[in-house]
């Protein structure tokens, strides 16, 4: 889990845009927000707080002054290499499954067979570890298969969107146990309650992802990953709509609701879990020492 390190406490009328602006031009990641009455800034490394104060009184000194010019915007903007070399797990998870696409349109079907859940031999009244028989890959593979156009841009889009953040703020292990985890649960989840026929897709990944997103900043408010409300209703609402049993009648094919459902109740409680470590190690740093 990555921690935080509080740079600065200052009082909550002084405006402190053109101060971020600064720290984003010197590439210091940081994040403000409010405590106590008092406006707070958390970085990522140790060695970053010192930059922020010594940057901060350069700047309240005059010794430094941020022009807010299109021209700056324009330098500052992160170039789209190097967005994608900040979450190399999450672009490596689309990459799979897009191979898992292209898999289920070109490949046999006994391939497929081996990277499903459970081999098409098993029947539906075997218990979990009887329908992988040993083969552990089965409990995360199944992720990695798409069968439809729909489905494979669907979830790469929302995987892109969540996971990179996910990925800026847990760093690039954490983020692949995350996946691991949540793929474990949701996977599980949909052969229990939904039957062992094939199933496969990121998306319980993606609401896995979506569960933490929400849940996690609500302890610690240091990661900007929450998602907007708008989203949350739309994610939750198709949820439902699908476990309502009407995407099936409407001639949408099966969907994979209890893979859904255990992906967004499972990252919900890692994101809680994270969480709280995270800020009692923040609360812990920030503590005054006598």
């Amino acid at each position: 889990m990555q921690d935080t390190y509080q740079a600065l406490s200052v009082a909550l009328e002084e405006d402190l845009l053109p101060l971020s602006g600064l720290l984003h031009q010197h590439g210091v990641m940081h994040r403000i927000f409010e405590e106590g009455g008092r406006q707070i800034v958390l970085v990522g490394r140790q060695d970053q707080a010192q930059q922020v104060q010594d940057l901060y009184e350069a700047w309240r000194a005059g010794d430094v002054r941020i022009e807010r010019t299109r021209h700056a915007s324009q330098d500052t903007t992160i170039p789209m290499r190097a967005v994608l070399l900040n979450a190399p797990v999450t672009l490596a998870l689309i990459l799979l499954s897009v191979g898992g696409f292209l898999m289920y349109l070109y490949m046999p079907m006994n391939w497929l067979d081996a990277l499903s859940f459970s081999s098409s031999q098993v029947s539906d009244n075997q218990g979990l570890f009887q329908a992988i028989d040993g083969q552990y890959w089965r409990l995360i593979t199944p992720a990695f298969l798409h069968f439809g156009w729909l489905h494979i841009v669907f979830n790469c889009l929302w995987l892109w969107d969540l996971g990179r953040r996910v990925e800026q703020v847990m760093g690039h292990l954490n983020m692949f146990m995350l996946f691991l985890v949540i793929a474990v649960v949701s996977n599980a989840s949909q052969f229990e309650f939904g039957g062992g026929g094939l199933f496969g897709g990121m998306s319980g990944v993606v609401y896995g992802l979506l569960g933490f997103s929400w849940a996690a900043p609500q302890l610690q408010p240091a990661w900007p990953i929450q998602p907007p409300k708008a989203v949350m209703i739309f994610m939750v609402g198709w949820l439902l709509v699908c476990m309502s049993g009407m995407v099936e009648v409407l001639g949408f094919g099966a969907i994979a609701n209890a893979a859904h459902l255990g992906g967004l109740l499972c990252g919900a409680v890692v994101g809680v879990v994270f969480a709280g470590f995270s800020r009692l190690d923040s609360d812990k740093a920030a503590a005054p020492k006598v």
